[in-house]
């Protein structure tokens, strides 16, 4: 395939770089990441789910991994701030019975004290001491997150050097701010591991849909660093970078 073409490709890629949920079937065969984390996180979940506990999902996306927990829907809330996923919610939670609400999870939520058993919030924003007013005593929270330095060759590969969008997104911080707010860490685990590409217009795509982490991306502002992307790709066989990610369990003692 000459330049030309790739191009062509690429801006399809870009074109085509929509999400609802948090749906990365677009890329299925085509990219990799989170084979082989040290830990299991819907495993970490089950250990401590019940049918008769309140549980509460944050930043849910569109409620897969939610759903796909088949907890009873009356003992289940969530919630999501991004309006597109927040519209997914309310028709494909809220007929199910699941209690819904609009709202970001690094403010306020609009929930009772104490009104959870567990709390949930997979690479989402959160605000340690309202876990802890949700959380009845002797309740659990577990959250799985992306770190600071996660992507950051693929970061660099396509634009450059550039300044990380959250730099306190480390387990130290996240277990010292967990304390701090009165909740106690029973776990935490920490990971550096591969994410791999096999095409390049596969990255474009993954590129664009995380804006945060690759702010300012474009198929053409960032045509020849794209080209140099594909040699590397013709040369190797794959583009690699470094996905970085934590887990942490922590309770509300009694």
């Amino acid at each position: 395939m000459n330049k030309t073409e790739l191009y062509r490709q690429w801006l399809r890629e870009e074109d085509a770089a929509r999400m609802q949920g948090w749906d990365f079937s677009h890329l299925r065969g085509r990219y990799e990441e989170e084979q082989d984390l040290p830990w299991n996180y819907e495993q970490a979940v089950r250990t401590f789910l019940r049918p008769d506990k309140e549980l509460l999902d944050m930043d849910t996306g569109g409620g897969e991994f939610l759903l796909s927990l088949g907890h009873p829907c009356n003992k289940t809330s969530a919630t999501e701030g991004w309006p597109p996923n927040a519209d997914l919610c309310r028709h494909r939670l809220v007929p199910l019975g699941i209690r819904f609400q609009q709202a970001d999870g690094g403010g306020p939520l609009p929930f009772a004290d104490g009104a959870f058993d567990l709390i949930l919030n997979r690479h989402g924003s959160y605000d340690p001491a309202e876990v802890c007013r949700l959380l009845r005593p002797g309740g659990m929270f577990i959250t799985e997150q992306v770190g600071a330095q996660n992507d950051r060759e693929l970061v660099e590969l396509l634009l450059g050097e550039q300044p990380l969008p959250f730099p306190r997104q480390t387990l130290a911080c996240a277990s010292e701010a967990a304390q701090n707010a009165g909740l106690r860490v029973l776990r935490g685990e920490q990971a550096f591991r591969p994410v791999r590409f096999w095409d390049v217009g596969a990255l474009v795509w993954f590129a664009r849909v995380l804006p945060w982490e690759f702010p300012g991306f474009s198929v053409e502002a960032c045509r020849e660093r794209l080209c140099r992307a594909q040699e590397i790709l013709d040369r190797n066989g794959v583009i690699e970078g470094t996905i970085h990610r934590y887990l942490l369990v922590a309770q509300k003692d009694k």
